[in-house]
């Protein structure tokens, strides 16, 4: 799971709410993204769900902070341990390969081409703000636009 754009909402980006902006903190979380992730934490990937962000120090730091200030563990079942912070986008495929991923959620399709060893890869667009998705989905990814809808498609891949 990405954090950027899947759980940190972009909708603000440009302003001062915006994470990168002057009032970090404020900055919302996607809608539904709480619940969805306490949900799938719970049932069928107890304690198997993991943050993995590019993030260089300072951003990690800013992201941990937002984090802890929503009570993102306590709220999703979640650990601060399960967050991997890598310097360069490509660096999370190998994270992934290591920890096991089955299925990775990501606003961006140039991570989710990297991730080769993931079988089900899931192209975010719910908290994109004023980015436009791509026009074209490779068949090797699936959109979800909002955090239900994602559920329910990795539900749906996952046996009872």
């Amino acid at each position: 799971m990405d954090v950027g754009g899947v759980i940190i909402d972009r909708v603000a980006d440009g302003q001062d709410t915006s994470f990168f902006g002057d009032r970090p903190m404020e900055t919302p979380a996607v809608d539904g993204a709480f619940d969805a992730l306490a949900e799938l934490a719970s049932k069928p990937f107890a304690g198997r769900v993991y943050i993995v962000s590019k993030a260089k120090l300072e951003t990690a730091h800013r992201t941990r902070d937002w984090l802890a200030r929503q009570d993102f563990a306590d709220r999703t079942g979640i650990p601060a341990a399960h967050l991997h912070f890598v310097p360069e986008r490509p660096d999370k495929a190998p994270v992934c390969a290591r920890l096991g991923v089955t299925h990775f959620v990501d606003d961006r399709l140039d991570v989710l081409e990297h991730l080769t060893t993931v079988p089900h890869r899931y192209l975010f667009t719910g908290g994109l703000g004023h980015h436009r998705p791509p026009a074209e989905i490779p068949p090797w990814a699936i959109r979800a636009d909002t955090w239900p809808e994602l559920v329910e498609l990795i539900r749906s891949s996952t046996p009872p």
